[in-house]
């Protein structure tokens, strides 16, 4: 007859249910520096209103460095995870496509009308395109091997990046006339373009993977003088790098193309050797099957 009228209060002894479980530590410290990269570029956007250009271009190169560091940071700790793709999608879709526009408007798009917001929203709606795309090629099972080390399109981060060229070469002290609002509209559209386009860029993702112990010393002197000369001059080192960098695209294609002819020569001779052997089995089977008169 107890057990018909339990106690009101639970037994004080019984440990409490915990409804989520914890979550380590290695899984959180990427998240962090990308809400820290989404940080910069909505700061960014602010100064690029605020009409301080040189501080919203720092703060979306700034973006632009966290951005590579999460992902790796993510493999590093063995923290991959769901939400952490989901979050680095977003975040680089305000960072490299809203910021990035906003940026380009403010600086001179604005003296064009509408048709500078329409090259402001077409380079963010693009970005928006070309990550969503990445996000389904991850899981494509039939990419070929050497597809790993090519993006297809320019990535988000880097055509952020190259999109602000006129803004570089104007802080260099080149007149308006060289990258005029009207240009700049043009090239941010080429841009916008080149992200969502079938061209093969070349990551560079198994590059340093491994590197020699005897070059790791001078790897160290030459990152620290890189970053010392950035620091020093961003504004040419980054219109040295856009244009080094967007000349190079021809050659990241071909590339593409003689490693694809190599994979599909390969694929040939492999399915020419399977299918020789699936005719030449037949008439080995009926050699040896026993009773045969010779």
């Amino acid at each position: 007859m107890s057990n018909l009228f339990p106690p009101f209060e639970p037994d004080p002894r019984a440990q409490p249910r915990r409804r989520f479980q914890a979550v380590p530590v290695r899984v959180l410290v990427p998240n962090v520096v990308t809400l820290l990269a989404l940080c910069a570029g909505l700061t960014g956007m602010r100064m690029a209103i605020e009409g301080r250009l040189e501080l919203a271009l720092g703060a979306i190169v700034l973006a632009a460095v966290l951005d590579g560091m999460d992902g790796r940071l993510a493999r590093m700790l063995q923290g991959t995870s769901r939400f952490g793709a989901e979050l680095d999608s977003l975040s680089d879709f305000v960072c490299f496509g809203v910021a990035p526009g906003m940026v380009l408007y403010m600086w001179g798009l604005d003296t064009l009308g509408s048709v500078g917001w329409i090259a402001a929203l077409a380079f963010a709606i693009c970005a928006a395109l070309r990550l969503a795309r990445f996000n389904v090629m991850l899981e494509d099972p039939n990419r070929p091997a050497f597809a790993a080390d090519f993006f297809t399109g320019v990535p988000a981060p880097l055509g952020a990046i190259c999109v602000l060229l006129p803004v570089y070469l104007e802080l260099i002290g080149l007149p308006r006339l060289v990258a005029s609002p009207a240009v700049a509209a043009a090239y941010c559209v080429v841009i916008a373009g080149l992200m969502v386009s079938k061209l093969p860029a070349w990551s560079g993702k198994k590059l340093g993977s491994r590197i020699p112990r005897d070059a790791v010393l001078p790897l160290f002197v030459c990152v620290v003088l890189f970053v010392a000369v950035l620091v020093t001059w961003p504004w040419p080192v980054l219109a040295i790098l856009t244009i080094a960098y967007l000349a190079a695209l021809p050659f990241s294609a071909m590339r593409y193309a003689r490693l694809a002819r190599e994979h599909a020569q390969a694929a040939r001779a492999t399915a020419f050797a399977e299918g020789g052997e699936a005719m030449l089995q037949p008439e080995i089977d009926e050699a040896e099957r026993p009773g045969r008169l010779n």
